[in-house]
């Protein structure tokens, strides 16, 4: 939740790193990620554009001390069972610094890889069941920490019953009145409220929007969706996000984590 008994969750900051590069400078990267202060390094899971979530996970977890984890699973593409022991698996590699994000994936998303459609009433099970099986086999001893990606009512009700945390899949056209009600909803239920960044100043990181996004309007609009790339200004506003809606952990693409390390430097653990 966006506060605990104490006052407000400390700050924590993830990237979304998936190859884009040759692996030299890719894992150069994961060093300075972890360098900068950054809590988690996440992947994507899109077929064909990247290498496989879970082996480019446990490279990274080799790479640095820091945590790793899916921004998300999509449910339309993964059985629950297989996916909770690739997550457990994690988990174990690397000893206990993995957190499982899981959503319902984007429409068409299974199609495109020639798979049947699934339902949104299917993809919501299949959520649910992988945090039960991953839950099994974690044990008494472990615990995966669960992000749930939420959109809708069920999704947010799902996430309140299963899941540590829950991310806000946002669009261009959501106001901050909406989300704040929506997120409102959460607040006082015991998880850690995510926001997926897409923007920074005019970056739009790859795999976390759809292309072709006015930056400018979204700034114009003081959309959820973008912070400014001037430091000072973002850490004003991550803050008042804080107070005012209860996000506590923030997720930026790694095109922007340069950009944003000094706010980083400011803010995490804060």
């Amino acid at each position: 939740m966006g506060e605990t008994t104490d006052g407000p969750r400390p700050f924590r900051f993830g990237v979304v790193a998936p190859v884009r590069s040759d692996l030299a400078t890719w894992r150069e990267q994961v060093r300075r990620i972890a360098d900068s202060g950054y809590s988690a390094l996440l992947m994507p899971d899109v077929p064909g554009f990247q290498p496989a979530p879970g082996p480019t996970l446990a490279t990274a977890a080799a790479l640095a001390p820091l945590r790793v984890g899916t921004w998300v699973y999509a449910s339309a593409l993964r059985q629950p069972w297989s996916t909770a022991w690739e997550a457990h698996s994690l988990s174990v590699l690397t000893e206990g610094r993995f957190e499982m994000g899981v959503g319902l994936g984007r429409p068409g998303i299974e199609t495109e890889q020639g798979l049947p459609r699934v339902s949104g009433a299917e993809r919501l099970a299949r959520m649910r069941e992988t945090v039960a099986a991953l839950r099994e086999l974690d044990g008494a001893e472990a615990h995966t920490p669960v992000t749930m990606a939420v959109g809708g009512p069920r999704s947010r009700k799902l996430a309140a019953e299963v899941a540590d945390a829950a991310t806000f899949v946002l669009g261009p056209e959501d106001g901050r009145g909406e989300i704040t009600a929506r997120v409102g909803e959460l607040r006082g239920s015991g998880l850690e409220l995510a926001q997926h960044v897409a923007v920074v100043g005019d970056i739009t990181a790859p795999f976390m929007a759809q292309p072709g996004l006015d930056t400018a309007a979204l700034h114009a609009a003081g959309s959820l969706m973008a912070l400014p790339d001037d430091p000072a200004a973002a850490i004003d506003e991550l803050q008042r996000r804080r107070e005012e809606i209860g996000f506590s952990y923030f997720v930026f693409g790694s095109v922007a984590a340069d950009a944003m390390a000094p706010v980083v430097a400011e803010l995490a653990g804060r």
